[in-house]
């Protein structure tokens, strides 16, 4: 492939022909890692210790599982760490990036630090490393066999390609941090999205607050999860709804599944996500299959839940693909109303709340693998306000639903224009400094 004038080929790909492709070593003071054993431990100590789990989007987090030592044990064992360091992963999860600013740690085993020249900027340092190209070097000289480490030595030799100057490091670093915070302030209103969400779940799914036209509630009465409106009704699931499940066959052992597009589909929890079923992925079976088991052959608007190992996830089937057609494995349970008496809607938000996730631990069987009958299902109480009321109350979740998607979307939509502009930027592709300016 012919090069670009003004570009050529080095060890990290084409670059700019001012730009180097220089080993870690070179641009840093010092590449070390944490304490190789174990700490004396206190419940009041002001330091916490820190590896490589810990680390996260550019940030230390500290959970409550994370451990804290008194300050005698960081005196013993403080490292190097300054404004010019970063931390790195280099024990099971490897690459996992924080930027070190003045936190109170100690560093154990699984997590390195590197400690970025002055004349270099730190940030381009960790966009860097975040590249394929330097992860793929990372990766390449791991050792062991079943948990992966990152050795000291394969850190100094990776190497990473670099713009002369630190003013053209620093534009890159600025344009890609720019995009990076806006992938975090739509983390951040995602999160309270979801939050408002849930809090609008509880209000609405136990009457404690009425839409315009339903209520105002005059009097309640006890629920089996707090209380309710006196005018809601109150029926065991068995009797509100069917639940369907396939006995016995699952395809996969008998090795009936087929390549043939035309075929139905088999649905089995793996498929879904997110409240979205991966279509993609999904196996074919015979029709025969499907023919033979009419009360699991999904339909529009059906509830779905898986009922062993990861017990309790749902999905709301509102789009079947060509052909049209689908079964389900012996994983999962089908809803459908009986007679009428529930809006399919409310009843896949009913099953998403807290009460129903409580109603599985306490029903849920087995030791290592567990379990939920349907029998058991059937007994959980469903809260019954008019068909009216419950549709009325779908569509206001639904519609938070749907602005959660879009979010989400939008936030998907950044994080690839961001990759891109990584592969963009950190390559040289596209310079935000001009040749000349890079010489100055």
């Amino acid at each position: 492939m012919e090069l670009r004038p003004g570009y050529k080929q080095t060890e990290v790909g084409i670059i700019p022909e001012e730009w180097n492709a220089v080993p870690m070593e070179a641009i840093t003071t010092h590449i070390g890692d944490g304490l190789h054993g174990t700490p004396v431990y206190s419940s009041n100590g002001e330091y916490f210790f820190i590896n490589g789990n810990n680390l996260h989007d550019g940030k230390i987090v500290v959970t409550s599982e994370t451990k804290a030592v008194a300050h005698s044990e960081f005196v013993k064992y403080r490292k190097s760490l300054s404004d010019r360091s970063i931390l790195m992963s280099i024990n099971g999860t490897i690459g996992n990036l924080a930027l070190f600013d003045g936190e109170a740690v100690v560093l154990g085993k699984s997590a390195a630090y590197v400690n970025v020249k002055k004349e270099v900027s730190k940030p381009f340092v960790y966009h860097a490393l975040q590249t394929e190209i330097v992860k793929r070097q990372l990766l390449d000289g791991l050792t062991g066999s079943t948990i992966g480490n990152l050795g000291l030595t394969t850190i100094r030799s990776a190497r990473i390609p670099l713009p002369p100057t630190e003013a053209e490091q620093r534009a890159i670093a600025e344009a890609l941090g720019d995009a990076h915070a806006l992938m975090g302030a739509l983390d951040r209103l995602i999160g309270k999205k979801r939050e408002l969400k849930q809090a609008s779940m509880q209000q609405l799914l136990t009457g404690q607050t009425r839409l315009p036209g339903f209520g105002p509630t005059v009097k309640f009465k006890q629920h089996i999860y707090g209380s309710i409106p006196d005018d809601w009704n109150v029926k065991p699931l068995k009797l509100v709804s069917t639940m369907s499940g396939r006995i016995g066959w699952q395809g996969l052992q008998q090795g009936e599944f087929t390549e043939n597009p035309d075929d139905p589909f088999l649905i089995t929890g793996m498929n879904f996500k997110d409240g979205k079923i991966r279509w993609d992925e999904v196996y074919h079976i015979p029709t025969k299959r499907y023919l033979e088991a009419p009360p699991i052959q999904l339909r529009l608007n059906d509830i779905l839940m898986t009922k062993d190992g990861t017990i309790g996830k749902l999905l709301y089937v509102d789009v079947i693909p060509y052909p049209g057609k689908a079964s389900l494995n012996s994983h999962l349970l089908v809803f459908r109303p009986i007679g009428g008496q529930y809006e399919p809607k409310f009843l896949f938000y009913q099953l998403g709340s807290p009460a129903f996730a409580q109603h599985v631990e306490l029903h849920k069987s087995g030791s290592t693998f567990y379990g939920l009958t349907q029998d058991a299902t059937g007994k959980y109480p469903v809260v019954l306000p008019s068909v009216s009321e419950q549709t009325a109350i779908a569509e206001v979740l639904a519609e938070m639903d749907a602005e959660l998607a879009s979010l989400e979307q939008r936030r998907e939509k950044t994080r690839a224009l961001k990759q891109g502009m990584m592969q963009e930027l950190l390559t040289g592709r596209t310079r935000l400094v001009s040749p000349k300016e890079s010489h100055a």
